[in-house]
């Protein structure tokens, strides 16, 4: 009976620690998407206003 408890509680507690790691990478994921994002928005409006001065 013990031994059954002891196997319970450390598969109990292996989904917690595997519940928070998956959160803190997609955590990690989610914020690289939001730099890289920023990023690309950051290079197309200096690729548009260096093209545009240049027409002028």
């Amino acid at each position: 009976m013990g031994r059954i408890l002891l196997i319970v509680a450390a598969v109990v507690l292996a989904f917690f620690l595997l519940g928070s790691l998956l959160g803190f990478v997609f955590g990690l994921l989610k914020w690289a998407l939001i730099i890289g994002l920023v990023a690309v928005v950051v290079m197309f409006a200096a690729k548009l206003f260096r093209s545009s001065r240049v027409r002028d």
